[in-house]
């Protein structure tokens, strides 16, 4: 990843209503999820997370696919990765230290009454 695309990409996460919708993405994983499921899971007016999605999308961050009358937003894996590996390929100096852990599904949470 190139320094610029890194600063586009941090740029677009560095707002918490942005930063919340692609982490939701990145939970839906590569099926993506529908503009409206998104806009009711974070509770945001459509013509706000429609600006939020272009910007996401301009730092290559999202896509987005028709299907039928909705559009489905997915994070763009591949992107993520690339930041993520551009953050830390210096990490410790260039020796050996702690991976960060694998991604591995989220543990479902059991409800229990309170």
């Amino acid at each position: 990843m190139e320094k610029m695309d890194a600063v586009a990409a941090l740029a677009a996460l560095a707002q918490d209503n942005r930063l919340d919708v692609f982490r939701l993405l990145v939970q839906a994983g590569p099926d993506g999820m529908a503009a409206g499921a998104i806009a009711e899971a974070l509770d945001l007016a459509p013509n706000t997370l429609t600006f939020h999605f272009d910007r996401l999308r301009m730092a290559g961050l999202a896509t987005v696919r028709r299907e039928g009358r909705s559009m489905i937003y997915a994070a763009r894996f591949e992107t993520m990765n690339a930041l993520v590996g551009f953050l830390t390929e210096n990490c410790c100096g260039g020796t050996a230290c702690a991976p960060a852990p694998a991604c591995k599904p989220a543990r479902k949470r059991s409800r229990v009454p309170v």
